[in-house]
């Protein structure tokens, strides 16, 4: 493909708006705009991507990762790439590599010491509708506590009250799967069930469904409410004191807790999805591509992930035509099936070897005077040096290994 056939622009600074050095040198680069709309560039990149083999060996896992050379964290359903900015939480295990999203990953819970059961008592507790106040007025901590939510399955209607330990959050998603949709109760919902919010409790309830997280009948003696204004109930016990229709895991993962497969401290990370069971998303694999590979100068794609396999440029001769020369490269390269982006600009050296740089082709060919009136044009490896490369070689070259394996001749003039 032609330079001016893409329409390719590139930036000599970074996006004002760039949260991430990847997304910076995309656009940068003329991969994506700054509001983060697809280029020619980016489209070639996307095409690379969805037919070569990587991308087409997602399983198994490490075939990618190491194609790739990617941070990737991946569970049985999907990829992930670590990213500050990213818009998802995972809880990911250092040691044995389990990763979940964070709203359903699982953690080893820790139970108190058991004691013995004792008998209710109701205590007043004014003006202590929270946790925090509730654990401060009767100088205990928040784990001996039992936390009331209440919802409204969508579906139809019916209360939903639920049931963590007090240092515990719940988990949405969590809930969600065991009930289907939800949303908060409102007033009347409450307060027909015979609750009372702020004091409630699954004690004497009415047509709800209850659940509780899996860790409450590991607790005894736990303060819950009285579903009486301004009451709570010491030592509350499951399932002497009420019953639930589902005892799950419930509550929600931090960083710390122990790792359910291994119970070495789990970590929690931002990241972006890469990949939800069989979808891939291609505009996330090309931000992680670009937040992975790039140097001070711009990007440096692997040769599975780069839109073409060398960019193709010529510097104008005194006399000799090079754009010519550069042109019959370019077909025999195209013929064998080796991708080309041909600079075909009338454009300053400077300004391309510049431009080769950001775009990150993993080679690039320089067609210059003074190489060719030596039979040579120069090949470089955009991650390392370059050097001499004879004519009739790069003309005979059957596949893009060809190139990048052969033995390169004396380091080149500057001026080509």
């Amino acid at each position: 493909m032609k330079y001016t056939t893409l329409s390719i622009q590139t930036q000599r600074e970074f996006p004002n708006n760039a949260r991430t050095q990847g997304f910076g040198w995309l656009a940068r680069a003329g991969y994506l705009t700054r509001e983060n709309q697809l280029l020619p560039l980016g489209e070639a990149m996307q095409a690379r991507l969805q037919t070569s083999e990587p991308s087409s060996l997602f399983h198994p896992f490490e075939s990618l990762r190491a194609a790739l050379s990617l941070p990737l964290h991946k569970n049985e359903h999907a990829i992930y790439f670590p990213l500050s900015t990213g818009d998802v939480e995972i809880a990911h295990c250092p040691s044995c590599r389990y990763t979940e999203r964070l709203e359903l990953a699982q953690f080893k819970k820790t139970a108190l010491p058991r004691e013995e059961e004792k008998p209710l008592e109701k205590v007043s507790t004014p003006e202590c509708n929270t946790i925090e106040a509730l654990a401060n007025l009767l100088n205990i901590p928040k784990e001996k506590t039992a936390k009331a939510l209440m919802y409204v399955r969508k579906a139809d209607n019916k209360f939903v009250f639920i049931a963590v330990r007090g240092d515990m959050q719940l988990s949405e998603a969590k809930l969600g799967k065991l009930t289907g949709e939800v949303k908060l109760a409102d007033a009347e919902s409450i307060s027909r069930s015979g609750a009372e919010a702020g004091y409630a409790s699954p004690i004497g309830l009415k047509d709800a469904l209850i659940l509780v997280d899996d860790l409450i009948p590991q607790s005894q003696n736990l303060v819950a409410g009285a579903n009486e204004k301004g009451y709570h109930l010491l030592n509350t016990n499951y399932p002497r004191d009420y019953a639930a229709e589902i005892v799950a895991d419930l509550v929600q993962a931090k960083a710390g807790d122990a790792c359910a497969n291994c119970g070495n401290p789990l970590e929690v990370v931002s990241a972006i999805q890469i990949q939800n069971g069989t979808e891939i998303d291609f505009a996330n694999l090309m931000l992680a591509l670009a937040e992975t590979h790039h140097d001070d100068k711009g990007l440096t794609l692997p040769l599975s992930a780069a839109p073409f396999d060398v960019y193709l440029m010529h510097v104008p001769g005194k006399t000799m035509d090079t754009k010519a020369k550069a042109e019959e490269i370019y077909n025999a390269l195209q013929n064998t099936g080796i991708t080309v982006l041909f600079d075909d600009r009338d454009e300053r050296a400077g300004v391309k070897f510049n431009d080769a740089d950001l775009i990150g082709c993993p080679l690039r060919v320089t067609v210059g005077e003074k190489g060719l009136q030596s039979g040579m044009v120069e090949l470089k490896k955009r991650s390392s040096g370059a050097g001499k490369i004879l004519l009739e070689q790069i003309l005979a070259a059957k596949n893009i290994e060809t190139l990048l394996e052969v033995n390169l001749y004396e380091q080149p003039d500057p001026k080509i």
